[in-house]
């Protein structure tokens, strides 16, 4: 059997949907094939035992340039986290936040002690001049490691080790902060003008808002593909003709697709779940280890955020490990009483969800973060491998790569 049309996407994660909104508003046939039987890609929630469980610790941040032209935010019913961290540092634990967001705090981080007084007012030197210069100046300073740039902006070995490893290697998913110091500079852009937050019904509604507008019949789900040419996509149930493909799968899927395409390392992560009768904190902020032990990346109570995330009378604990070597949930256990100060042999652990391909590798050079999404003969690639590594980079590439196509196509 052949079917035809323009355009076929490759990959129902947020890149591909993105891409086929695009598409549907400029009024371009295609049809998205999705080889599992949900759409997302990455971004995934289960329900267990009542509660919700994102696949793997994943956050929103309401300053995503691109979510305001796929969905209104106020629809996903966000709950928020505080806009900082707390850090324990031995016996205490240091309460860290945006004076931006948090006015009556700053003071109080002015004198945490973690680092010093001059690498506080450095940092906060540093993370306003990526709030407020233009993007364009950012990706054109020159470019090192996110280590190299702290370290650069004057900030010391206590700051770094205590408070922005930690907390930089939830984000970047790996501990030696060899991400791009481009990148660093969009995160701190991010965090320093938006909020995060959590949908109401876990973060697999960010993936089913943006698909909404999407008829239905053009969503094809449990339709791996086989193969990929120009102007052919071969499945289990025949070949579709088009004009252009994009393909939207995780780069270890788009280089068996596209053989052309350069390898992309990836970082991977484990996220363990436990239920707890009496939340160990009561606000909703992230939580790291200024102990330099360097095991747990973070800690959080998600239902004080979102309430929703579990069942009434219990509470929510996610706790993330950088790495493919995940180490048993005992030892986690342990490192929690430490972190929260308090026991946990009353948490119920209710799963552990390891995610062996969670975000790619950004080392310099980065650029300026936009890299080729059309590889010739109408073969197209998107995804965050193809912007920065972040939701934002895989909504932006499948917009991106969507506009690319559209011009091929009028072009022909």
């Amino acid at each position: 059997m052949l079917a035809e049309t323009d355009v076929v996407i490759v990959g129902g994660g947020l890149a591909g949907l993105a891409a086929a909104r695009r598409l549907h508003r400029a009024g371009v046939p295609w049809r998205l094939l999705e080889a599992s039987g949900r759409l997302g890609g990455r971004i995934a929630t289960d329900v267990v035992d009542g509660y919700l469980i994102d696949r793997g610790f994943q956050v929103l941040n309401t300053a995503y340039p691109q979510l305001g032209t796929l969905l209104d935010t106020d629809r996903l019913d966000l709950g928020y986290f505080t806009s900082g961290v707390l850090v324990r540092k031995g016996d205490d634990l240091l309460r860290l936040v945006n004076p931006l967001r948090s006015p009556t705090g700053g003071p109080r981080t002015a004198l945490a002690g973690v680092g010093s007084l001059l690498d506080r007012l450095r940092f906060a030197t540093l993370a306003t001049g990526c709030a407020t210069l233009p993007t364009s100046r950012l990706l054109t300073a020159p470019e090192t490691s996110a280590e190299t740039a702290l370290r650069r902006a004057g900030l010391s070995d206590a700051i770094i080790e205590e408070l922005l490893r930690p907390f930089l290697s939830g984000v970047f998913i790996e501990r030696e902060l060899a991400t791009s110091s481009h990148v660093l500079a969009m995160v701190l852009r991010s965090f320093a003008r938006g909020r995060i937050g959590l949908p109401a019904e876990g973060m697999a509604a960010l993936p089913r808002a943006i698909a909404d507008p999407l008829p239905a019949d053009l969503l094809d789900l449990d339709t791996p593909v086989a193969e990929v040419t120009p102007g052919r996509v071969r499945t289990q149930a025949g070949d579709i003709r088009c004009r252009a493909v994009v393909v939207a799968v995780d780069p270890p899927a788009a280089s068996a697709l596209l053989p052309a395409l350069a390898t992309v390392r990836m970082h991977s992560y484990t996220t363990y779940y436990h239920s707890a009768p009496e939340p160990p904190l009561t606000e909703p902020i992230l939580l790291v280890d200024g102990d330099r032990r360097e095991l747990v990346a973070n800690t959080v109570v998600l239902s004080n955020a979102a309430a929703t995330y579990a069942p009434a009378g219990r509470h929510l604990v996610a706790t993330s490990v950088v790495g493919p070597t995940p180490p048993p949930e005992p030892t986690i256990r342990a490192e929690l009483t430490r972190l929260y100060g308090q026991s946990t042999a009353d948490w119920t652990h209710l799963t552990t969800v390891a995610v062996p391909n969670a975000l790619p590798a950004a080392p310099p050079p980065q650029g300026l973060l936009r890299k080729a999404v059309s590889l010739g003969d109408g073969l197209f690639v998107a995804g965050d491998h193809r912007d920065s590594p972040s939701i934002q980079g895989a909504l932006a590439s499948g917009w991106r790569t969507a506009g690319a196509v559209l011009d091929e196509l009028r072009a022909t």
